[in-house]
């Protein structure tokens, strides 16, 4: 009864994470800016950590099952 939703939170945790590291990792690589207003200095790596979290809680919401 409960695979269901962790499941589901699982794909949405892993899509997240997976399109803002695809996200970060574009607009680094072409030196554009990551977040608007923000310098590259900060904004990536809060990206980053935001991205690693997100694919973290996805593998553990899989782990849970």
């Amino acid at each position: 009864m409960e695979g269901g939703p962790a499941i589901f939170a699982a794909t949405v945790f892993l899509l997240f994470g997976a399109a803002l590291l695809g996200w970060t990792a574009a607009r680094a690589l072409h030196r554009a800016p990551v977040a608007e207003g923000v310098r590259p200095v900060v904004a990536v790596p809060l990206a980053l950590l935001a991205s690693g979290v997100s694919l973290a809680l996805g593998v553990w919401c899989l782990a849970r099952l």
